[in-house]
């Protein structure tokens, strides 16, 4: 079964990382290629050891005008870039918009796809949670299912690789600027706040009001680190016992006594997710562990793919992560 599939901000890093993932994949056939700055280049040429297979492919500059015929479409633009583009792709192309803009929007489904599944099987439009937002929000789930945890006043402290913050943006994301250094981003107006909210309510029909978000850049190339710190009486084991519930049969989320590591995740669409807790300080704290390529981006966008085109979600996704 062959399903014909396009990319388009192939350059950027989630866009890469969606190649690499499509480029083994055993259903999906690569036939679209579109970028920017880019544009005109063989994939060879932008990526040296991309399979012969794909080499001579050619990148197109992006016009959902001149799409040819496509089965399903990643789309890895900025935030504020896509919307209206997306638009005009015929409505029998199934999208996953890794990017931004259609997160929470009427006539897209939230693809937080280890926690709904079964909302995503069907779809045509699927918004790709944020880096932050998987890693976050697949450890606060079982605790907000079963009551754990109060939704209001949850305090996340996240940090992120650089590769994060795309190819793109500000010089603090350059070498000699975040090497050796630890840089706080994004206070109290960080655009995946809106989307984290909305996710804690809808998990827990209460009120996330108090909410506090602050990621930090670390000098490392992948991977999210979530800690967050919840009101809640429930011991470490309860909360242990509530995620491997809520995760029984899930193929990429792993449970874990000690807590996760970022390595743990290079490279592949796993999340790490372990508690501690302390009832008599009404205490609970959840940690996510993520590759923010990976399940924070195009690993998921694969995933959400392969549900909306009736495959296992596991298809071209059991690779083992990178170690050391």
């Amino acid at each position: 079964m062959s399903i014909r599939v396009g990319i388009v901000g192939i350059s950027g890093f989630g866009g890469g990382e969606a190649l690499r993932l499509i480029a083994s994949h055993p259903s999906f056939e690569l036939v679209y290629a579109a970028g920017e700055s880019s544009a005109g280049s063989r994939l060879v040429d932008r990526f040296p050891g991309v399979p012969g297979k794909l080499a001579e492919l050619v990148i197109e500059k992006w016009d959902p005008a001149t799409l040819p015929k496509l089965d399903v479409l990643f789309a890895s633009l900025p935030t504020g870039a896509s919307a209206e583009a997306l638009a005009r792709v015929p409505k029998d192309v199934k999208i996953v918009d890794i990017g931004g803009d259609h997160r929470y929007v009427e006539g897209w489904a939230y693809g937080l796809a280890d926690i709904w599944p079964a909302q995503i099987k069907g779809q045509t439009r699927i918004a790709n949670p944020g880096c932050f937002p998987a890693a976050t929000l697949i450890a606060l789930a079982p605790l907000l299912a079963d009551g754990l945890i109060e939704p209001g006043n949850i305090v996340i402290d996240v940090k992120t690789g650089i590769s994060g913050a795309g190819r793109g943006g500000d010089s603090m994301f350059g070498y000699a600027e975040s090497n050796e250094n630890l840089i706080p981003y994004g206070l109290l107006n960080h655009v995946h706040m809106p989307e984290i909210a909305k996710t804690i309510e809808r998990l827990s029909g209460g009120n996330a009001a108090g909410l506090v978000f602050t990621p930090h850049l670390v000098p490392m190339t992948r991977g999210i680190l979530a800690t967050i710190y919840c009101r809640g009486r429930a011991t470490t084991d309860q909360c242990l016992d509530a995620a491997r519930r809520f995760y029984a049969g899930r193929s990429f989320v792993r449970v874990t006594a000690k807590p996760p590591q970022t390595k743990w995740a290079t490279g592949s669409n796993l999340a790490f997710v372990s508690y501690g807790a302390d009832p008599e300080r009404n205490l609970v704290i959840a940690m996510g562990v993520v590759d923010n390529l990976g399940k924070g981006a195009a690993g998921q966008a694969v995933q959400n793919a392969n549900l909306i085109c009736g495959l296992p979600e596991t298809t071209g996704l059991d690779g083992a992560p990178v170690w050391p």
